[in-house]
């Protein structure tokens, strides 16, 4: 069987370093490149942090692409207070000495869609801005998106970043209206799911000791990322957000979901980037979305471990 094809956009991020790391062990996917965007930390540093990545992966020939620095309408809103200053604090790890690309991200992902002799999936894992520019450079892409998997929204559980909102889709709300009322199938991993599937602690130390490069560094980031969620929520253990994204790809019977319309609030500053969700079909607005409300929690960390589990000790 062929591998799918799969573009991840990301603002790294030591959840979104997860889902990469367990992408890159994963031979069912075909990683055809990481794009980056300002998010978590600025653009800069998600850049770097992407290469870093690559490098602990041992891919340092995976291109990782330079994307937008800014949200399209809006400032810049970032995460260092989650995420450290760095966007990877925990780890250290060296700088990367990796190339990056050439072409811009937003580019590369038209010119990927335009040309690719099958649809592929888009993996975004931050704010939707990437995506969104290259929808609207060339509209006619979306024919050859096979789905965009995406982790952003919230809805029973509330935002993490306002009352109403979640961070990915509040750092860029226009971006997410663009996506999410392209016509392409689209599949979306909220807060909704993410909490029902907390690290804890043994979880965090079994990757540990595995040993490797990949395996210390993942429980280092995870460890520091862990720390603010359990002071935030008073939860044992945190929520992982982005690796439920790849999980599903490689997993989907792991999850469970409804398809509903899902409309992105661009208006009020009160509840700006809020997801509204129409679980009981109360308008006329047409379903746009699998929402992702259910997980295998014990599923889902068993694929992590496993695919952390395949980087050699060296």
């Amino acid at each position: 069987m062929n591998a799918r094809p799969i573009i991840i956009d990301t603002d790294p991020g030591q959840d979104d370093a997860i889902a990469i790391l367990t992408a890159l062990a994963s031979p069912e996917l075909d990683v055809l490149g990481i794009t980056c965007v300002a998010g978590n930390v600025p653009l800069a540093l998600t850049v770097k942090n992407a290469r870093m990545l690559c490098e602990l992966a041992g891919k340092p020939d995976q291109p990782v692409y330079v994307g937008c620095s800014r949200p399209m309408v809006r400032t810049l809103v970032t995460a260092e207070h989650v995420h450290g200053k760095t966007g990877l604090d925990g780890p250290e790890l060296p700088e990367p000495t990796m190339a990056l690309a050439d072409e811009h991200a937003v580019d590369f992902i038209v010119d990927t869609l335009r040309n690719h002799p099958e649809p592929v999936t888009l993996c975004p894992v931050g704010p939707l801005t990437n995506i969104a520019m290259a929808i609207v450079k060339d509209p006619s892409i979306v024919e050859n998106i096979r789905e965009i998997v995406l982790m952003g929204g919230a809805w029973k559980e509330g935002g993490n970043i306002t009352p109403a909102a979640e961070f990915n889709i509040y750092v860029d709300p226009h971006a997410a209206h663009t996506v999410f009322t392209c016509g392409a199938p689209i599949v979306a991993h909220s807060l909704d799911v993410t909490h029902l599937a907390l690290m804890t602690d043994e979880w965090i130390e079994s990757i540990r000791a595995l040993g490797t490069a990949v395996g210390v560094a993942s429980a280092e980031m995870l460890a520091f990322y862990e720390r603010f969620d359990e002071e935030k929520y008073g939860s044992n253990g945190g929520p992982l957000h982005d690796p439920n994204v790849i999980a599903y790809l490689l997993e989907p019977e792991l999850y469970s979901g409804k398809h509903v319309a899902v409309t992105i609030e661009t208006g009020s500053e009160q509840t700006m980037g809020q997801t509204t969700v129409d679980w009981w079909n109360v308008t006329d607005v047409e379903a746009n979305c699998l929402w992702i409300s259910g997980v295998d929690a014990d599923g889902f960390y068993r694929v992590l471990s496993e695919r952390l589990g395949r980087y050699p000790l060296t």
